[in-house]
């Protein structure tokens, strides 16, 4: 059972981005609220227009961040300072993907999963027009 245990704990590191921790979306939101990270969206504006976003999110998109920190991405990380980077996207893939090279920078960073489990979780969401706020 243990040898279970830890074969599925290794796979879901490695789904999620490595030696990025997964925290749960609740676990996320207190953070937070508490002032102690900043929670970021990593789907395509499509995607935010299509299904809403989390509340508190703040919305820099993965492909932004795989074209060399275009849009918004730069300026956030530089006001970032040293709070915890969270991220989540659909499933939980790309957001890992965003945190594990955030940490590989330096970056405190974790991967709440996917929006699903946001709302799942019965977290507060908003819609998202076409300016992407």
């Amino acid at each position: 059972m243990q040898r279970l245990l830890a074969l599925f704990l290794l796979a879901v590191s490695f789904a999620f981005g490595g030696d990025v921790a997964a925290i749960t979306p609740a676990e996320a939101a207190k953070r937070v609220e508490l002032g102690h990270a900043v929670l970021v969206d990593v789907r395509e504006p499509a995607e935010w227009q299509e299904s809403g976003v989390a509340a508190p999110a703040v919305l820099l998109p993965k492909s932004e961040f795989d074209e060399g920190l275009i849009g918004d991405w730069k300026g956030f990380l530089e006001k970032v300072g040293d709070k915890q980077i969270i991220l989540y996207c659909r499933s939980g893939k790309r957001s890992g993907a965003v945190a594990a090279a955030l940490a590989a920078k330096g970056h405190a960073v974790a991967n709440a999963g996917g929006f699903k489990d946001w709302e799942a979780a019965g977290l507060p969401t908003r819609k998202v027009g076409s300016d992407r706020r």
